[in-house]
């Protein structure tokens, strides 16, 4: 058996099999600070590819060193507490050397600033912020509040959903310029400037209520489209075909129907003229919703759910019974289904499965991205 599937083996342990002081929970914990520590080195080393425009600030202020140093020291602690509490040694020994690897690796310095080499770039750091922020908030949220008890703590596909992130978040320069050209296009036609000017001085937190107010709308009826219509449906179905609900499962998109979706998302934001720092707060109000809504997490937000979509309005929408069939559709305001006769929502209980009917959509990222585009 190779290392890999050693370690996905104790990764996947059930719960009965790794208590509270068997070195399962530090080992996992110095795994993930390991991997981070190496790729925040290649990000540091190679800005020019992997740093966002957006998230530059970090490497220039020097929180890219800093995260660094904090993420190794953690995870040198956690490595070891490993070693010592485990007798399976095989996490806490695969930190220990991706740790080890990456202070050598480290020793010599990168840059201090740099220039922009390239027009292309990949966003690695985009991807570390993103998994380690909302890892680090929702796992914890999902052991110790869950909607349903997993039986693993890292369920089946989790690769697979983690790398719909990675693949979401490297090809993030290529995917915004595509989801732009509509408003793009619109802008270079039409001369909006009156009603931009008037938006752009409207105070910041009415923009951001307006803008998701707006784009959940729009979103509310293409996302009907994607289950009314068959050939939609097929790169939908990519996103229903996860059996279990957990953080993760929100990152499971076909990579057209990002394209539509970031597409019919930005249109409206772009040519009405919301100021970029009220664009920017939705957005990241919308890389946390969508986590926040796949979770499993159980609370009872009693009456916000009257209001805000919860997890659990969310799940029903991704529940396999015939009730849960083609309804939920809002992203944010479940006052959308109420007036177009989808909603859906009771009070003591949640789905008992998810996923699709027989199953239909293949398993594997190359599979699924196929499978759409077959008869």
């Amino acid at each position: 058996m190779s290392i890999f599937h050693k370690i996905r083996s104790e990764l996947e342990k059930p719960r009965e099999a790794r208590p509270f002081g068997s070195g399962w929970l530090s080992g996992s914990c110095a795994l993930l600070a390991g991997i981070t520590s190496i790729l925040l080195i290649v990000t540091m080393n190679y800005p020019s590819w992997f740093l966002t425009p957006q998230l530059t600030f970090l490497y220039e202020d020097g929180w890219l060193k800093v995260s660094l140093r904090m993420v190794t020291i953690i995870g040198y602690l956690l490595a070891l507490t490993s070693l010592l509490l485990s007798r399976n040694k095989v996490l806490g020994c695969s930190a220990l050397f991706l740790i080890v690897a990456s202070t050598l690796i480290a020793g010599a310095d990168s840059p201090a600033d740099f220039e922009k080499t390239t027009s292309l770039y990949f966003g690695l750091d985009f991807f570390i912020v993103n998994v380690l922020f909302l890892g680090f908030l929702f796992i914890p949220l999902e052991k110790l509040f869950p909607a349903k008890h997993e039986k693993k703590v890292f369920r089946p596909e989790w690769e697979e959903d983690l790398f719909y992130y990675l693949v979401s978040s490297m090809f993030v320069q290529v995917l915004t310029f595509i989801s732009l050209a509509p408003s793009n296009f619109i802008n270079s036609k039409f001369d909006l400037s009156g009603i931009q000017a008037f938006n752009s001085s409207t105070p910041f937190i009415l923009q951001v209520i307006i803008i998701m107010i707006v784009t959940d709308f729009a979103q509310y009826w293409l996302h009907r489209l994607f289950h009314a219509v068959p050939f939609l449906w097929k790169f939908h179905s990519v996103h229903h075909s996860a059996t279990s609900m957990d953080w993760l499962a929100g990152s499971r998109l076909h990579i057209i129907e990002i394209l539509v979706l970031r597409s019919v998302t930005a249109t409206p934001m772009f040519i009405l003229g919301f100021d970029p720092v009220a664009i920017q707060t939705y957005l990241v109000i919308v890389y946390f919703y969508s986590s926040f809504v796949h979770a499993n997490i159980g609370w009872s937000f009693k009456w916000v759910e009257k209001f805000m979509v919860t997890p659990k309005f969310h799940h029903w929408h991704h529940g396999k019974e015939k009730e849960a069939i083609d309804i939920n559709f809002s992203i944010h305001f479940p006052l959308y289904d109420r007036l177009f006769g989808t909603y859906h929502m009771p009070q003591d209980r949640w789905p008992k499965e998810y996923g699709i009917n027989d199953d239909p959509v293949p398993k594997g990222y190359l599979k699924q991205f196929f499978y759409p585009f077959k008869k």
